[in-house]
């Protein structure tokens, strides 16, 4: 059999880990199917010394959010509205600034984590990618200042884990790709809040020429 494992340098690659809260767990506000399942492998991965840099989004919404369900009056989690010209999944309340569901996760070494970017602060905007805002009033999607950081910092290569892997971990993915990044989507540390989407979302990102690898076809 053919050796399939990826090779990078180190001290160009980042770890990014996209979201690993307590909300998107099993019992959460907002629960992904086996998300905690990535919990044990993710904090290896923290603890590998495989990566020059770590770094974290962190989903951050204010009470009231654009995006919540409970903003709008007969409307229910899941449903879709238009949102300053684009489609809006409505969400339950989910990691609200403050709240035990919206910290980082406490079993992960977020010591190790160089940077934490928070996102869907602004109570009228989603945000799925860690490089980019959802569409503003303006129709923009504004940058969250993450690929300037890496670009500063020599970054090459990134490693995308987390939740959840046909949202906001493919968003950040896509958003990545555009940026001018070297993308690899560690599609076993990612669990999916739709799993029956799992083929048309890896069929996008290899479209898109994002490479998808499992973990153990990282080289030591």
């Amino acid at each position: 059999m053919a050796d399939d494992r990826i090779t990078w340098d180190k001290d160009k690659a980042v770890l990014l880990l996209v979201d690993i809260q307590p909300d998107f767990m099993p019992g959460g506000a907002l629960p992904v199917a086996e998300g905690d399942h990535i919990l044990a492998p993710v904090r290896n991965l923290m603890l590998s010394e495989r990566f020059g840099l770590l770094v974290a989004t962190q989903d951050w919404h204010p009470p009231g959010h654009a995006s919540f369900a409970s903003r709008y009056s007969g409307r229910k989690p899941l449903e879709t509205i238009e949102l300053h010209g684009h489609q809006q999944t409505l969400w339950p309340d989910h990691c609200v600034q403050g709240s035990k569901g919206a910290a980082l996760h406490p079993e992960l070494p977020w010591d190790r984590v160089a940077a934490i970017i928070r996102k869907g602060m602004d109570s009228n905007c989603d945000s799925y990618s860690g490089f980019r805002n959802n569409w503003n009033a303006k129709g923009e999607r504004s940058v969250t200042g993450l690929a300037g950081y890496l670009q500063e910092r020599g970054i090459t290569d990134v490693f995308l884990c987390g939740l959840a892997r046909d949202v906001c971990v493919k968003w950040t993915a896509e958003d990545g790709l555009a940026a001018g990044f070297r993308i690899i989507f560690l599609w076993d540390a990612t669990r999916a809040v739709d799993p029956e989407c799992n083929d048309q979302v890896r069929r996008d990102l290899l479209e898109r020429g994002i490479e998808i690898v499992n973990m153990n076809q990282l080289s030591m």
